[in-house]
């Protein structure tokens, strides 16, 4: 396996399961320079004085107020930070846009509002619209004056999405499409202006169109009645011969999937954003909650069976955090070399994005897992009263279980991650044949038992053959599969198994990147914190891909061959035994005494 480390390039998408990286590549929140302290602080407020406030009236969908905040949120200039100056934008960077949506998070059922008009609402323009249509629309967009939906899912098709039936004909005097159809799902549309639409051109070109509303032939379904997110318009969107401009064609006739799929990978990584701010929140609040209930006349926060709730909510937190501002470096430095080529800005933000492709999905899962994870325990620590409407926490349930059905289900994020590094690598992107063949060479070699050295130098010793497990583990499959022995598409559970090896070393390094860090700043938190916390994580991962790798292998091997690769797998998933309990204890004290999540 290739022990490159990497100074100054940036890793390649992917790459991370073949390359070493170290901690001055990496970007942490600890790291925030003073701008984005003040942008941090102003979108606090706003969350203070604007969001929270209005916290019943949006769950009601009173007056339209999620449009109207939006158009608040506009006169801060929250709505074009990500947009070019040309078009009234800010154009931040990727970090402090990170840190904006870290910070929205805990708006609940308003993010989706917000993500849905900045992100798939906006992008489609911004990456594949003509120069007209950019000046057309992106300045009233940022300035809230039109709100933004998206128009994909219909009832045949969710995450088959090109298999929609919707249609667009060209009219006979060539001027416009005549556009037929459903769609369902449609965020913002009880108040959209813009409607980003996709259909068959001729029954079978996937396309995508902008759509002004209202107009005659479209009309709006009743709000659903939905599980969580009920402050956010939810409806359906017919289209019955609608009449749309032949220019309002959104990139190319049959290219729609390029605009669908590039949206997704900025909307993936801004709700794993989202999720992260969301699950700091509700954490925040389970502390509170502990530290209040008298039980046995003690709080609840003095049980273990509650501090252990308590401190893995923040284990996965920073996990989490640690992946996501992470990969917000490499699609900025990613983005800001194609600048400095002389690319566009519209067109190196695209391509960033395409470029962390995978990175993006495996945030989507990270992201939307451990905030389900952290709402459902805020819930279980208030007991009977976290079951009443009558707090946050029945509401941040219900709110939080969208995260892992839309921007592609959770499922279709794991296969994609592998799909996406497979193609990778037999395009030559990234080179995994190389590693993949060192690791079945040191298998039929005698394992090293030299103590490792240097600053965690276990952490890193384990996350390396984390690394050497996936490539062992898919490296086998990908080879029974060139053989004719397996079809991994039809063998989603194996697929689905190396997806989450793959997932918990990005993750496990990650939070080695960030702590390690961490050794070298002033933090809030005492270092041994850090490391109690990172230690749990590698330990978790340890287990969790010897059992995903055993689950895998067994699936496809047997004999000699099955017993040579567990026994490789066992060599790979090797670290010290950990006190996870006192580490828990003592991460425990640690939020409980400061109120939450203060990393």
């Amino acid at each position: 396996m290739s022990d490159t480390i990497v100074k100054t390039k940036p890793l390649k998408g992917g790459e991370f399961l073949v390359k070493e990286t170290t901690p001055e590549a990496t970007f942490i929140p600890e790291e925030m320079h003073e701008e984005q302290r003040m942008i941090h602080s102003m979108v606090q407020d706003f969350m203070q004085n604007v969001i929270f406030p209005n916290a019943e009236k949006i769950e009601k969908q009173e007056n339209d107020i999620a449009a109207t905040i939006l158009e608040q949120s506009a006169e801060l200039g929250l709505l074009g930070t990500h947009m070019p100056e040309a078009y009234g934008g800010m154009a931040l960077d990727t970090n402090t846009n990170t840190i904006i949506c870290d910070v929205l998070g805990p708006a609940g059922a308003w993010t989706v509002t917000y993500a849905a008009h900045t992100g798939i609402g906006m992008l489609p323009i911004l990456y594949f619209g003509t120069d007209e249509q950019k000046q057309k629309y992106l300045p009233r967009l940022i300035s809230g004056e039109l709100k933004a939906c998206y128009c994909l899912t219909e009832p045949s098709s969710g995450s088959d999405a090109l298999a929609a039936k919707s249609r667009a004909d060209l009219s006979e005097d060539g001027k416009h499409y005549i556009l037929n159809g459903q769609k369902m799902w449609i965020t913002n549309s009880g108040f959209a202006d813009i409607f980003i639409v996709f259909a068959q051109v001729d029954g079978d070109k996937f396309t995508g169109f902008i759509v002004e509303g209202p107009a005659e032939g479209l009309s709006l379904g009743a709000e659903e009645h939905k599980l969580g997110i009920k402050g956010s318009s939810t409806r359906q969107v017919f289209f019955e011969n609608l009449k749309v401009p032949k220019e309002n064609v959104l990139g190319e006739i049959g290219k729609g999937h390029l605009i669908a799929f590039n949206a997704l990978n900025t909307g993936r990584f801004k709700l794993c954003a989202l999720c992260v701010g969301g699950a700091k929140e509700s954490h925040n609040t389970a502390v509170a909650y502990a530290k209040e209930r008298i039980q046995f006349n003690v709080p609840i926060a003095k049980f273990g069976a509650i501090q252990h709730k308590l401190a893995e909510q923040a284990i996965q937190i920073f996990a989490s955090e640690s992946a996501l501002y992470r990969t917000s470096q490499l699609i900025q430095q990613k983005a800001q070399s194609l600048k400095e080529e002389g690319v566009s800005f519209a067109e190196a933000k695209l391509k960033a994005a395409e470029e962390y492709a995978i990175e993006c999905a495996i945030l989507k899962v990270v992201g939307s897992e451990a905030l389900d994870f952290v709402v459902d325990e805020t819930l279980q620590v208030h007991g009977g009263m976290g079951y009443s409407e009558e707090g946050t926490a029945a509401r941040a349930y219900r709110d939080a279980r969208i995260n892992r059905i839309y921007e592609g289900t959770n499922e279709i994020n794991r296969l994609l991650t592998i799909d996406m590094l497979f193609k990778r690598a037999l395009k030559g992107a990234i080179d995994i044949t190389g590693p993949a063949w060192e690791v079945q060479k040191e298998l039929a070699s005698m394992p090293s038992f030299d103590k490792p050295e240097g600053p965690f130098a276990e952490e890193y010793k384990a996350v390396k053959e984390f690394k050497k497990a996936v490539l062992m583990t898919a490296g086998a499959a990908a080879k029974m599969q060139m053989e004719g022995q397996l079809n991994l598409k039809e063998e989603q559970m194996i697929v689905m198994n190396v997806a989450d090896m793959l997932i918990d070393c990005f993750v496990a390094e990650s939070t080695l990147l960030r702590v390690h860090k961490l050794q070298e700043m002033d933090t809030k938190a005492p270092k041994e914190i850090y490391e109690a916390i990172l230690k749990v994580v590698i330990s978790d991962a340890t287990a969790k891909i010897h059992k995903n790798g055993t689950d895998a292998l067994a699936s496809f091997a047997e004999g000699d061959l099955l017993r040579t690769m567990l026994m490789g797998l066992k060599r790979f998933t090797k670290y010290p035994a950990v006190n996870v309990r006192n580490a828990r204890r003592n991460i425990a004290a640690y939020v409980i005494e400061n109120d939450g999540y203060k990393f």
